[in-house]
């Protein structure tokens, strides 16, 4: 039990953060986790194996990770100062490019998994 409330403790700082980013980035967090429910039925609905149930779980929360990553960096970056730097503008691009590229990510495997079953079944 001690090591159960020692974790729990020591996850109130995450929480804060991931409620930040709940807060602070309504719309995106609210689309991922949609298409993480929309894709997830959709593969209980096509009978897909675990296996590619957690590719999609993992896809889609790799996401959100790169979000979370994101949203640190543009605070930091906001924090150092607001006038406009180049640097910073480049370490802002390349934090929104990892989301782009984990969103994409996440894209191509839904489809590779999704597609094929889908087409089967209506094809």
């Amino acid at each position: 039990m001690f090591y159960v409330q020692g974790f729990l403790r020591r996850g109130r700082p995450a929480m804060a953060g991931l409620r930040f980013l709940a807060r602070s980035q309504t719309d995106d967090v609210l689309a991922y986790l949609l298409a993480l429910a929309l894709q997830h039925g959709l593969g209980l609905w096509l009978g897909l194996p675990a296996r590619d149930h957690a590719l999609i779980w993992v896809t889609t929360l790799l996401v959100l990770f790169a979000e979370v990553l994101n949203t640190a960096l543009e605070s930091a970056v906001d924090r150092v100062g607001t006038e406009h730097h180049a640097l910073a503008g480049r370490a802002k691009d390349l934090a929104a490019g990892a989301v782009f590229l984990a969103v994409f990510i996440a894209l191509v495997c839904a489809l590779l998994l999704l597609l094929p079953p889908l087409v089967s079944r209506f094809g």
